[in-house]
């Protein structure tokens, strides 16, 4: 089949790319000229592990290509993708359409009869009909077919997600749109994929309830840490133990600084700012919120804790600042609080990160950057774990010791325990933990 995806950023990209490998044509719009170049290339302008080696073996094929030619691409299309940003609106909180409502305007003066348009943007519920309604406004008369189809792909996970989904949700209006979906997704057939077909509003919650479901897991979790702290538990234990409850499950129970990202910041503001709209308040969705930017807030009150209160003059490493590993993903990150915090309050740090350092450098631009853990705390007062990067899990604890100053760690992700801490006597600091020494 041949499929026109417009837009190639995360998701359209990686979209794109995975669905050029299972044997379709695809053709990606994209504007941005740089970004095009990079791809024509066989360049990937984001990091996503294995999407280079993936889109370098389907060009290779001839399945997929690049172009900023809209028109063009649209000639025998079977269905077409928009997969543009939904960034959050300035001012209200909800869904910036901007993207989805210009590119439904250039979809339907290149349109052809028959056409599926498939909404692969996170767009708050009713936006499908509108993007239907604007076609029809544009291209009266001519047939076309409406679906959402949302994504969840988790960055640095994205191939995998794709490939092996728990499930693939399409919202359809038609019999035709319904089984065109079902035909892109036919190579799933062979795992046995369960494919659910809803209609459009119920497609469109369901990728926001999803989300910030997640998202409430994290921020539960988080708040059941600073319990721990305050009364003696282990909150790993605690998740452990909830985890093994099948009606719970154990993704998504991890302690740390605060959920961050592309998707589970703003898809809860949209959600809540929806439910406002149509008066049903989602009170839960909006304290989680809330609870998450003060958790940010509160990591940095810990760092400045571990360092007796104050961090006036001190050297700080901090290792980790994408919003999780195996991403350059910046975005909501809880190092863009937790950094200005401890700057704020007259500390000196240096960064370290396997991919942020381009994305992140005019973020930070009064901080020092190390190439590695080890240059990062040279004469350093203190190390904050902020991202969990498999470089940072196995630390020779001894050689970082003796390079700093003094040797306090705080870890914001729990890959320690104590009993290394105590081996390499450090002073350790981690997060749903009481402070204590091991025995």
């Amino acid at each position: 089949m041949k499929i026109v995806i417009v837009g190639a950023g995360y998701v359209g990209l990686v979209s794109g790319i995975c669905f050029s490998d299972f044997g379709h044509n695809v053709v990606c719009v994209e504007k941005d000229e740089r970004k095009l170049a990079m791809l024509a290339k066989g360049e990937i302008p984001i990091y996503e592990p294995g999407l280079d080696a993936l889109l370098a073996k389907n060009i290779t094929a001839g399945r997929i290509k690049f172009t900023n030619d809209l028109a063009t691409s649209m000639e025998g299309a079977d269905a077409v993708f928009i997969a543009v940003g939904t960034p959050t609106r300035r001012g209200d909180g909800h869904a910036d359409l901007t993207y989805v409502f210009q590119t439904a305007k250039e979809i339907a003066d290149t349109m052809h009869s028959g056409i599926v348009v498939v909404t692969k943007s996170t767009v708050p519920v009713g936006t499908n009909r509108e993007i239907a309604r604007i076609i029809s406004k544009q291209r009266p008369g001519v047939e076309f077919h409406t679906a959402s189809n949302p994504e969840f792909l988790r960055e640095g996970s994205a191939i995998e997600d794709f490939m092996r989904p728990d499930r693939v949700v399409i919202g359809v209006e038609s019999a035709h749109g319904e089984e065109v979906l079902r035909r892109i997704y036919r190579p799933l057939n062979l795992r046995e994929t369960p494919i659910l077909a809803t209609d459009l509003e119920t497609a469109e919650i369901i990728k926001y309830a999803a989300n910030a479901f997640l998202a409430t897991k994290i921020t539960f979790i988080n708040e059941i840490a600073d319990l721990c702290e305050k009364v003696g538990g282990d909150v790993q234990q605690v998740a452990k133990g909830m985890g093994m409850d099948k009606r719970i499950g154990g993704r998504f129970l991890h302690a740390g600084p605060g959920y961050g990202g592309s998707c589970f910041p703003k898809d809860t503001l949209a959600l809540a700012r929806t439910g406002q709209e149509v008066d049903a308040v989602q009170s839960i969705v909006e304290t989680v919120i809330r609870a998450n930017n003060e958790r940010k807030l509160a990591m940095a009150g810990k760092v400045i804790a571990a360092c007796g209160g104050s961090v006036k003059g001190k050297r700080i490493a901090i290792l980790g600042v994408t919003f999780k590993p195996d991403t350059d993903d910046m975005r909501d990150a809880p190092s863009l609080v937790i950094i200005p915090q401890l700057r704020k309050a007259g500390a000196e740090m240096v960064l370290c990160d396997p991919q942020g350092h381009m994305e992140s450098a005019t973020m930070f631009p009064d901080e020092t950057w190390a190439d590695n853990a080890y240059d990062a705390a040279k004469n350093a007062d203190a190390v904050v774990v902020i991202t969990e990067w498999n470089a940072f899990r196995g630390l020779d604890l001894a050689r970082l010791k003796a390079g700093m100053s003094e040797a306090i760690f705080v870890d914001l992700r729990n890959i320690y325990t104590y009993r290394e801490m105590d081996a390499a006597d450090f002073q350790y600091f981690p997060i749903g933990k009481r402070q204590r020494k091991s025995t």
